[in-house]
């Protein structure tokens, strides 16, 4: 594993550290675990080196990177970190402390509510948005109009899987790189 091979061929190794669990969370359901690389320190230097390659390519595209709660969290400061521009914690109502600003949405199984920070983005930002997984696209979507509403523009996101028969890409109007799909 080195820096040398292409994003490409890094994001196939990147497989190998996946756990799949038959029937869950219900049965017929085949989940793919992909946080089960963090528990294997060669899949989180991969995994950072993916980040770092990604980097590469926004420098100077972006001026701040998003993060949702709370997987988002996790991956986003690595980004961060090489882009050296500053991380925008999204969180659900009552999980950031101060002035937030508030956007409700509906989700397939009810309605929620998403806040950032009042005084976390500065009008006109570029913003590159940061979440584990993109099923439907409900949550990354009400997260862009948030960070809109705030003053932000999401210039571009990364997820580390989506599902793909679920066509949440197509709520979203900005480029979306997805590390692995289903």
């Amino acid at each position: 594993m080195t820096s040398t091979n292409t994003l490409e061929n890094n994001i196939n190794m990147l497989q190998q550290y996946i756990e799949y669990f038959p029937d869950f969370p219900k049965p017929g359901i085949l989940y793919k675990d992909i946080l089960s690389l963090l528990s294997h320190s060669d899949g989180i230097k991969l995994l950072e080196i993916i980040l770092k390659q990604i980097s590469d390519q926004l420098r100077g595209k972006v001026d701040c990177i998003a993060m949702l709660e709370t997987r988002g969290y996790i991956f986003a400061p690595i980004l961060a970190l090489h882009l050296n521009v500053p991380c925008i914690p999204v969180a659900k109502k009552g999980n950031l402390p101060g002035p937030v600003i508030e956007m409700s949405y509906v989700l397939e199984y009810g309605e929620d509510i998403l806040t950032v920070q009042l005084n976390s983005i500065i009008k006109g930002q570029k913003i590159f948005i940061v979440d584990d997984f993109l099923a439907t696209g409900g949550t990354l979507e009400a997260a862009t109009k948030l960070l809109q509403k705030a003053g932000g523009e999401v210039v571009q996101g990364l997820v580390l899987m989506e599902k793909l028969e679920l066509e949440g890409r197509k709520r979203l109007n900005f480029p979306m790189i997805s590390l692995m799909s289903e």
